[in-house]
């Protein structure tokens, strides 16, 4: 049977202080003549573009140091903020491992990368049905855009995993991690094994 897994070349990077997951949200401000450029780029051709939490730097200014595994994301909307500054709405999609970087004269990163194939839909284990109702609850507390996701929603191991790394509040080398783990279950264990820190006293 032949993979699925694909490779890109010349991916347009978006370093981030923040980890996008699979079917994840992301709204963004954009105002630097480097990633107006790619938002352009992208538009024009209907294609994705990658983002990677960064490592080293800041997301203004000097090109950053991106992490390896990132996450590609597909321009869904604009918008544009009270300043008049452009924004996109994108939605994330499969998760890549970036193979090499370079930088264009503009300072924008592009990468050639390899893409991972989607997790299989693994139905959550009876030991973490609880994170499936934790979800629940944070989703109608912070999370209004989740609200209206299906009842099987819930009932995957890698999209319960994935919401969860979203909207606990978890630190960017946490999500980093949980984003690179490749077995859904394991996902969940990482995040069962975090909650503690999290329940009131």
């Amino acid at each position: 049977m032949a993979s699925s897994v694909s490779s890109i070349s010349d991916l347009p990077l978006f370093p981030l202080s923040a980890v996008l997951f699979p079917s994840g949200q992301l709204r963004l401000r954009v105002f630097e003549p480097r990633y107006l450029d790619l938002v352009r780029e992208c538009t024009q051709r209907d294609a994705p573009f990658g983002v990677c939490l960064i490592l080293e730097g800041q997301e203004v200014g000097e090109p950053a140091v991106p992490a390896a595994v990132g996450t590609l994301a597909r321009i869904t909307d604009f918008f544009t903020d009270a300043g008049g500054i452009l924004g996109i709405h994108a939605k994330g999609q499969d998760r890549f491992r970036v193979e090499r970087v370079h930088m264009r004269d503009n300072g924008q990163l592009r990468g050639d990368v390899r893409c991972w194939e989607p997790e299989p839909e693994t139905s959550i284990p009876a030991e973490f049905v609880l994170l499936a109702d934790i979800l629940h609850r944070l989703v109608e507390q912070a999370a209004p855009h989740w609200r209206d996701a299906p009842q099987t929603c819930y009932d995957q191991a890698s999209w319960v995993g994935y919401r969860l790394a979203e909207l606990l509040p978890l630190d960017p080398a946490e999500r980093q991690m949980l984003l690179e783990l490749r077995d859904p279950v394991e996902r969940l264990a990482e995040l069962r094994d975090a909650l503690p820190r999290f329940q009131r006293e």
